[in-house]
């Protein structure tokens, strides 16, 4: 039996991305330790798992000289020097790198089945909701993230929420979700009768997303996480590369390219979150919310995250 450890960076969509390879090397007998911040904070939806807070530069090397193979997704991170900290050590910057229209969670499935010898590898990461909580309970809820990791991911603030009230003439109740040091950046759309919850911690936020009926976002880690608990995705980034590897791929959802009709590549970069229209947005939004409306009849169990497993 292998005893495998996989190394995650500060990144929530990283960190889900990469669980996928811990789920399905558990599947397969292995025994798996976890290092990383965000999936420590959500242990308990990971239930079964060995799963440790950061792991420190100082005493790296002798934590995993215990296992038989250390893995992260990227060449420098966490860890710059991975193959000197362990002897049987990979890093999965290639699949990053790939080109190709298949989703990060679909290449690291086939990566497993391919060069791991996981034949029955799926693409699902094993997470699981905790009991009590009701899937999508608030069918009209739409959470809204409207920031990222960087700038240049992030469409119009006020572009966000034009769209929000849009969706609440609508009838949807529409959420901004963002971090506790944001939030007092975004506290005046309460002024105008939208939704601002305190969640604090990102575990807070996963039951909150979990109940939630609908999620709207730039490329960010909380749109993967949406997807990974099957709340439906519409997704916003500014070029069609980055979309085709980092869109969130374990739910149902839709990715609109802001730079969809922007012809030079330099403009594609500076211009893409004006191109993007609240209209175009709520279109995507509305074909979303009618594919889902026409695929879930009354009759069918909703998703149980843990249960049924996303191919």
């Amino acid at each position: 039996m292998k005893n495998v450890a996989l190394i995650t960076y500060p990144a929530i969509g990283d960190s889900l991305l990469l669980m996928t390879v811990a789920h399905n090397f558990r599947q397969h007998g292995a025994r798996v330790t976890v290092f990383g911040p965000h999936v420590h904070t959500l242990r308990a939806w990971f239930p079964g798992l060995d799963i440790q807070p950061s792991l420190p530069a100082d005493t790296a090397a002798a934590r995993l000289a215990a296992f038989d193979m250390v893995m992260q997704l990227h060449d420098d991170r966490p860890f710059a020097d991975l193959g000197r900290l362990h002897p049987c050590a990979f890093t999965l910057e290639h699949l990053c790198r790939q080109r190709s229209p298949k989703s990060m969670a679909l290449r690291l499935a086939e990566f497993c089945r391919a060069k791991l010898d996981l034949a029955g590898a799926v693409k699902y990461n094993g997470i699981c909701a905790p009991t009590g909580l009701h899937h999508r309970q608030h069918a009209l809820r739409v959470a809204i993230h409207p920031t990222a990791s960087t700038q240049d991911k992030c469409w119009l603030p006020q572009r966000f929420i034009a769209l929000a009230r849009h969706l609440r003439r609508k009838g949807f109740d529409p959420h901004f979700v963002v971090s506790p040091a944001e939030r007092p950046q975004w506290t005046h759309v309460q002024e105008l009768g939208l939704g601002l919850p305190d969640l604090g911690s990102l575990d807070n936020v996963a039951a909150w997303m979990f109940e939630s009926g609908w999620f709207i976002g730039n490329d960010s880690g909380i749109g993967h996480l949406a997807s990974s608990l099957h709340v439906p995705t519409l997704s916003l980034f500014k070029r069609l590369g980055s979309a085709q590897t980092w869109r969130p791929d374990w739910g149902p959802g839709r990715i609109v390219i802001g730079s969809a009709y922007i012809p030079a590549g330099r403009l594609k970069e500076r211009i893409w979150k004006y191109a993007l229209t609240p209209g175009r947005a709520a279109r995507a939004f509305a074909r979303l919310h009618a594919e889902q409306q026409a695929t879930a009849p009354a009759a069918t169990p909703r998703f149980q995250p843990g249960i049924t497993p996303l191919r």
